[in-house]
């Protein structure tokens, strides 16, 4: 699991460390690199982007340094991914216990490998797929149906237990239905308890599709080691956020529900007062994101003074919502 982040002229983060636990929540304005974050842990997975694309757009003169630095969490507390990039073109990612770098393959690259992040859209999660061995869903939530049909075949109890949480979810419907709508592929639709419509993928909301997909991930037998989320609650109505934390936790927490599997690290981004106030009683799982004429900084609202006696004020997303704990955009100097 990682520890934190720290960011060196990293796009809007220009010198900043991100705390990090099993779920956290990352609020703050807009340009305050929530996204950048998300950004970050894509490159500790994936192909090095180029120094032009990473770079603070104030920091282009010779000799700055752009370093994303990665610590894990462990009894080995000088373990850390370090990815470089230097204004020459040269860039690097390499995994150091101290100074020293360690050797490839290690549990390190193992994880990351394995990091997932989602922002999803719905007309792509509605999209019907060629059925695959080992299929995954993308970043945009291309391929759940290709999942579905696998978790079906491979874990039929897992895909039961997953229609019995969906009539949860979404009391209109009692089951996930494949078909195969043309050319072999597999398309998605809901059975309508009341008459036994099944609705194709097409025909549902784009907050039922976001909810599926969610709850999908949730229930897999072997989700990525990292999930990173933007805005799970966009389009998802007020009343079913509770489930969305739900799924949350039950990917980060699974021995609080009879799994064995590893831990899901959980990071998630929000702009909604609603889904903030439900993290209330987790302090230590929410940041927030400050911006000001010196950058971005991050603190974990657990750290911030006086948060016993700020707390019993009021529900946690008005509280965040009127300015008491930063993280909002800054108003406007008055002339």
């Amino acid at each position: 699991m990682l520890k934190e982040i720290r960011f060196q002229n990293f796009r809007v983060l220009k010198k900043a460390t991100l705390p990090l636990s099993r779920v956290t929540v990352i609020v703050g304005p807009n340009g305050c690199g929530k996204s950048t974050v998300l950004q970050s842990l894509e490159i500790l997975r994936g192909p090095i982007p180029g120094y032009d694309r990473i770079v603070s757009v104030d920091k282009r003169d010779p000799g700055d340094d752009v370093v994303a630095k990665y610590v894990w969490d462990g009894p080995d507390d000088s373990l850390a991914t370090i990815a470089k990039w230097g204004k020459d073109g040269v860039h690097s990612r390499q995994v150091f216990r101290g100074r020293s770098e360690v050797a490839s393959p290690n549990a390190c690259e193992e994880f990351a490998n394995r990091i997932r992040v989602f922002k999803l859209v719905p007309i792509q999660i509605a999209a019907p797929v060629q059925v695959v061995p080992h299929a995954e869903i993308n970043a945009d939530g291309y391929g759940l149906a290709g999942v579905l049909d696998n978790l079906r075949d491979s874990t039929p109890e897992k895909f039961d237990v997953l229609n019995t949480e969906l009539a949860k979810w979404l009391p209109e419907f009692d089951r996930i239905v494949l078909s195969v709508p043309e050319g072999g592929r597999k398309q998605i639709g809901l059975r309508r308890k009341q008459d036994g419509l099944t609705l194709a993928a097409t025909d549902l909301s784009d907050g039922t599709l976001l909810a599926l997909t969610l709850l999908t991930l949730a229930y897999l037998p072997q989700p990525p080691s990292l999930v990173g989320l933007e805005e799970p609650d966009h389009g998802v109505h007020p009343r079913l956020l509770r489930r969305v934390q739900d799924a949350i936790y039950r990917l980060a927490y699974p021995e609080q529900h009879g799994e064995s599997r590893m831990s899901t690290q959980v990071v998630v981004t929000t702009h909604s007062p609603y889904f903030l106030d439900l993290f209330k009683d987790h302090p230590e799982e929410i940041v927030i994101a400050n911006k000001d004429d010196n950058g971005v900084q991050f603190q974990r609202l657990a750290d911030r003074p006086r948060m016993d006696d700020i707390l019993p004020e009021g529900p946690l997303g008005d509280l965040w919502y009127s300015g008491l704990l930063g993280g909002v955009p800054a108003e406007p100097v008055q002339p």
